[in-house]
């Protein structure tokens, strides 16, 4: 992510809050706060655990009418820690699982490879077969047939074939052209040829012809057999690739933050840092007067981030953990609109792309994304002649990582992350700006100082008693 945290995200996306930020560096702000409202709480309680501090903070938000999401979820063990071992076990299974199931992606794309160029072969030679049919075209297929015939077919019977004994032996130089011109045993007959050349010549027209039948029929079978051998690969593809992203996404949860210098990480201390962000957001009423008019929608958000410093605690005869130490809470209010929001979204999901994920993404998509109309064009040949092309069959590694805006036309190219629309937030407008973004504003202050209000309240209750 280039932000290193949601609140300079907003700062970035949102033309209102990156003005607050000039301010502020200038000193204009009458606070020195870019947020709306900011407060923080610091809760220390090594004997307790951490988790009730974050679902009660959860489940207020949601108990007042918010909209919860979460946006970041960072976690880093010291070292030398037993919860740093334990979890890069846990990883390295989910790496081992996703690099083989990997492996056996490529090998299934290897194989859809060959298959898609030996189905070109077949249907270059089924051409001829079916020029055999037409009138315009009977001729030259034939020819193109008993050339074939001679060079794969009659060359094994090595001096007896048609071409050794015309290039080597006297009195046959004139069979080739003779099994060129002869269209069955009759037309052998009419060719001014002695008999020694003329029998030779009616047995291999019979040969070519028996074996043009037998041919046509065998690589028929063998055309749709490569096919639904085709349709199972891809679909193994599909499978496989479904398979491997829970590993490859399990791995890139199970991966640790870089703290650099921060003091509160030592390598040798039983140590764990916790970092969590979560958005509220409920959309504000707009006044009667008000709601007439064209605008967007405002939306009330509260930012809370938690940073948790904890000792990790193995619970006796279980397999989780248990965390106590010591918590900051703290609460920023925002007034966003709902361009704003889109934005937000936009840029996290950026962040939020694993770079496994993109590396099966990448080499799925190059590979076979280049022989995708191939693909089509014999999954769907029956489909085609009759109805056209069907909407059923598209990449089944972009489909997957829903890489296809426009579902309804399969023959679209699959779109790039790149190509996608942006997102571009566009400024307010004398309404937005004088009414609506300050009333947003006022209500964002007074709910943030509420959670942080209740917050306080009940955790000072509870350390009371």
């Amino acid at each position: 992510m280039a932000f290193k945290t949601v609140d300079k995200l907003i700062e970035e996306i949102s033309p209102y809050y990156a003005e607050r930020a000039k301010k502020k560096e200038k000193e204009i702000l009458p606070t020195n706060i870019v947020p709306e409202a900011e407060h923080r709480l610091v809760y220390d309680a090594v004997s307790e655990s951490l988790e009730p501090v974050y679902f009660w903070v959860l489940d207020l938000m949601e108990d007042m009418g918010f909209s919860v999401e979460k946006l970041i979820d960072n976690f880093s063990s010291s070292p030398g820690s037993g919860h740093f071992g334990e979890f890069g076990q846990r990883a390295t299974i989910m790496q081992q699982q996703g690099t083989k199931i990997l492996g056996d992606i490529n090998n299934v794309i290897r194989s859809i490879l060959n298959l898609v160029y030996d189905l070109k072969e077949f249907k270059i030679r089924l051409s001829s077969y079916d020029d055999l049919k037409s009138s315009e075209k009977k001729e030259a297929a034939l020819l193109s047939l008993k050339q074939l015939w001679m060079d794969k077919v009659d060359i094994n019977k090595g001096n007896s074939s048609i071409k050794a004994m015309a290039l080597g032996q006297a009195g046959f130089v004139t069979l080739i052209d003779a099994f060129l011109l002869a269209k069955d045993e009759k037309d052998a007959d009419k060719i001014d040829l002695n008999d020694r050349v003329k029998r030779i010549l009616k047995s291999r027209i019979q040969e070519f012809n028996i074996w043009v039948k037998q041919s046509e029929l065998e690589l028929r079978k063998r055309y749709e057999i490569e096919k639904s051998y085709l349709r199972s690969q891809v679909n193994s593809v599909k499978i496989y690739s479904r398979w491997a992203k829970p590993y490859l996404r399990a791995a890139q949860q199970l991966e640790q933050k870089e703290q650099g210098r921060n003091p509160d990480f030592v390598k040798t201390f039983d140590t764990i840092i916790l970092e969590l962000t979560l958005l509220g957001k409920s959309q504000m009423e707009a006044p009667l007067e008000l709601r007439k008019l064209k605008a967007r929608k405002y939306y009330r958000c509260v930012l809370v981030d938690f940073y948790f410093r904890g000792i990790p605690r193995k619970i006796a005869q279980q397999a989780h953990y248990a965390f106590g130490g010591r918590a900051e809470v703290t609460f920023r209010a925002y007034s966003l609109n709902e361009d704003e929001l889109a934005k937000l979204n936009e840029e996290m999901e950026k962040s939020d792309l694993s770079d496994a994920l993109e590396l099966i993404e990448g080499t799925t998509t190059e590979s076979i994304g280049q022989i995708q109309e191939e693909i089509d064009f014999f999954l769907n040949e029956e489909e085609e002649t009759k109805k056209g092309k069907s909407s059923s069959d598209v990449n089944p590694i972009l489909a997957l990582f829903g890489y296809y805006e426009n579902k309804s036309s399969p023959s679209s190219k699959p779109l790039k992350s790149k190509e996608k629309k942006t997102i571009i937030v566009r400024k307010e407008n004398f309404m937005e700006r004088v009414h609506l973004r300050p009333l947003a504003a006022q209500k964002a202050k007074e709910v943030a100082f509420d959670f942080f209000d209740y917050f306080k309240k009940a955790h000072d209750m509870a350390s009371y008693t």
